[in-house]
């Protein structure tokens, strides 16, 4: 498929040209351990963690894709795609360059045939736990304005984008998550939070003067005992079907992270199956509302709006994109993220 590589320095070639994996008994696996071309039922590979650029993700059953987008402080882009056919070979997209650019597919059924549930250091958690002090916005303080950067292009002006290999087809179904929610939020208002987040995207929310012309969906479900399938080591986990937004330990660099599941369609974009969001209150503090007395805290929409980005295909933009709402680091106590900038909304008409 365009855009999936890999690193096969280590193999051999075994029948019909399949790459032949070593891989280690217990641990996590490098693209070199679980090279492109190796197969995933020889390998035995379903279950384990691959890992990449400080991020990793579960090998899922065949005829599925992972990818994992991370939201870091470094403002360095972390995270990549494993893709495993239907016979179960493996290939990988490091970069976004080259990803499939056709929208002409359709949206196909989610046969999960093994639902996992929560992962095993993620125990279901009480609504105080990893969840950040309560937000107390100062009385008559007013909500801080949108500033751009004042060192990069204008949001308006700056039609820089990037694309995954993903697309929503149809409507994007998700869950309120089990625990804290980001800016000590109670769970119908983290709702009310995400929901905006995500309208932010499906609306293409912007000051440019654009019309919304994106026709990608999204419904809410409500609250669920589930939880993000995602790990304190910010990694991907075997996926449960439902899509979950919530929060709790992340890597201590990663403000949020989204981790998304498709179906391959060479060609094409992948069709999403399922994609989790999570924001990181352990290491991090948010906030519904960043006023002048803001400190260190970030927005939960301006976060939220970022993350939805990716569920629906956006990638990442790097420096000297700081306007854009896909710029790969988030800033505290700002909510320009929210609102899109020009190449976020060419990358969304690009898709939908």
């Amino acid at each position: 498929m365009p855009g999936f590589v890999g690193n096969a320095q280590a193999t051999t070639q075994g029948t019909e040209g399949t790459a032949v994996c070593h891989l280690p008994e217990q641990g996590s696996l490098s693209t070199q351990d679980l090279p492109a071309g190796s197969s995933v039922l020889a390998c035995g590979a379903v279950g384990r963690v691959v890992t990449y650029d400080g991020t990793g993700v579960t090998v899922p059953e065949p005829g599925t894709t992972v990818s994992v987008d991370v939201l870091a402080t470094d403002g360095e882009s972390h995270g990549f795609s494993l893709e495993v056919a239907t016979d179960g070979k493996v290939s990988y997209a490091l970069t976004d360059v080259g990803a499939d650019a056709s929208t002409a597919g359709t949206d196909v059924p989610d046969h999960l045939t093994n639902p996992t549930h929560t992962a095993a250091d993620l125990s279901e958690e009480a609504d105080s736990v990893d969840a950040d002090a309560p937000d107390a916005v100062p009385q008559g303080e007013a909500e801080l304005a949108e500033v751009d950067t004042a060192a990069a292009a204008g949001a308006c002006s700056d039609g820089t984008y990037k694309t995954a290999d993903r697309k929503e087809y149809g409507t994007y179904q998700w869950y309120i998550g089990d625990g804290g929610m980001p800016g000590g939020l109670s769970r119908t208002d983290a709702k009310w939070a995400f929901w905006d987040a995500i309208d932010n995207i499906t609306d293409s929310y912007n000051n440019c003067g654009y019309t919304d012309q994106v026709g990608a969906k999204h419904n809410y479900l409500g609250t669920t005992s589930r939880e993000a399938d995602v790990n304190s080591s910010s990694h991907c986990t075997s996926r449960d079907g439902v899509s979950t937004w919530d929060a709790g330990n992340l890597q201590s660099t990663t403000v949020a992270i989204t981790c998304a599941w498709t179906f391959p369609t060479p060609g094409i974009k992948n069709d999403l199956l399922e994609a989790d969001v999570r924001y990181n209150t352990t290491d991090h503090d948010f906030t519904n509302k960043p006023t002048s007395s803001c400190s260190g805290k970030f927005d939960v929409r301006a976060v939220g709006t970022h993350e939805a980005g990716h569920v629906f295909g956006l990638g990442h933009v790097g420096s000297g994109h700081e306007n854009l709402t896909m710029y790969t680091s988030s800033f505290p106590c700002t909510t320009k993220a929210r609102t899109l900038g020009k190449g976020d909304v060419l990358a969304l008409r690009s898709i939908y």
